[in-house]
């Protein structure tokens, strides 16, 4: 995935830029993207961004699907915002405007270069997934825009009222909720690995498979499926993570019961876990005492109104979770190679 803001929200200055610019940007974003990476299959723009998103994604073979929030119709239509400053802009050639509570240097061009756009036909022949979400009370960007996108659009198209939601989100539980419903929408149109799941699989196994090329492993648990990455230094996932998610989410699930079981007041808990090597000679606890040993360090943060008598024996009862125990003692591991197929 890759995140970026357009020109202006960073260091840039936005006064040179219009939304064809904008357009040409997340181009370029996808381009960039394919060439080093891997072409992305789903567009997210939010107000502007969402229009800008919808204009590019003509311009991007590989996106399958848009999704836009608080998006505007009609580009044009955000000039509504600058009118008490638009007489200056089109006699002076440009002024400076504050929008959400900072200051724009806004040109004329920027201003004929929206008027120029006509985005409810681009959306009429967009031939992508379309999800839209807007707020009923955005006061930035009328609900109109959302009928109008949407009546433009063709099939398969959807649209997710945010209800109270302000144009911004600055509600977390608003802005998670819309990430949520994206991800679960999005599967449908990105082409995710299978896990691995042969025929032989048994539930109380976990199967671990890597392909020809790179470190990619996909990993089926159960009836989940996860991903291992490439090493950390090229943005992949340390294998060493899972161990200790192992680890943390036992610690957790342990405390949950013993506290449950006690009737305490254990509102949460939060299992923080690291991995590293030391000396051995350093360690004085250690039974090894020549190379490096392993060592985990688990912090937790307990939530709700306990006691210290009772935070220090759920601390005790840390260290009895089974993964804990299974680390702790004696490991044999019994390698061998599996029947042909």
């Amino acid at each position: 995935m890759l995140r970026f803001d357009f020109t202006s929200l960073g260091e840039s200055d936005f006064a040179d830029t219009n939304f064809s610019s904008s357009v040409s940007d997340l181009v370029n974003a996808a381009d960039w993207l394919g060439a080093h990476h891997h072409a992305p299959t789903i567009l997210i723009g939010h107000s502007l961004g969402g229009a800008a998103v919808l204009q590019a994604a003509a311009s991007i073979p590989t996106a399958r699907a848009v999704a836009t929030i608080g998006a505007p119709g009609d580009p044009a239509h955000v000039t509504h915002l600058l009118e008490s400053s638009r007489e200056k802009i089109e006699s002076a050639g440009e002024a400076v405007v504050k929008l959400a509570g900072r200051p724009f240097r806004i040109k004329k061009q920027f201003l004929d270069d929206l008027q120029d756009q006509a985005l409810t036909d681009t959306v009429s022949r967009l031939k992508r997934a379309l999800l839209i979400f807007h707020s009923p009370i955005d006061n930035t960007v009328g609900i109109e825009n959302a009928s109008a996108l949407y009546t433009a659009a063709r099939h398969p198209k959807s649209f997710v009222s945010l209800d109270q939601a302000d144009h911004l989100l600055s509600a977390e539980p608003d802005a998670r909720y819309t990430g949520h419903v994206i991800a679960a929408w999005a599967q449908k149109y990105i082409d995710t690995p299978t896990p691995a799941s042969p025929a032989d699989h048994h539930e109380d196994e976990v199967v671990v498979h890597t392909g020809a090329e790179g470190y990619k492993t996909d990993i089926r648990a159960g009836n989940h499926g996860l991903v291992a990455d490439e090493p950390v230094d090229v943005g992949g996932t340390d294998p060493y993570d899972y161990l200790l998610t192992s680890l943390g989410s036992c610690t957790g699930m342990t405390l949950r019961m013993y506290a449950d079981r006690k009737k305490w007041p254990l509102e949460g808990v939060t299992v923080h876990l690291r991995h590293g090597r030391i000396h051995a000679e350093d360690c004085e606890d250690c039974k090894t005492k020549e190379g490096r040993v392993d060592v985990i360090r688990k912090t937790i943060a307990f939530e709700g109104p306990l006691s210290k008598d009772q935070k220090t024996r759920l601390l005790e009862i840390a260290d009895r979770c089974p993964v804990h125990r299974t680390l702790s003692g004696e490991i044999r591991i019994e390698t061998s190679q599996a029947a042909a197929i």
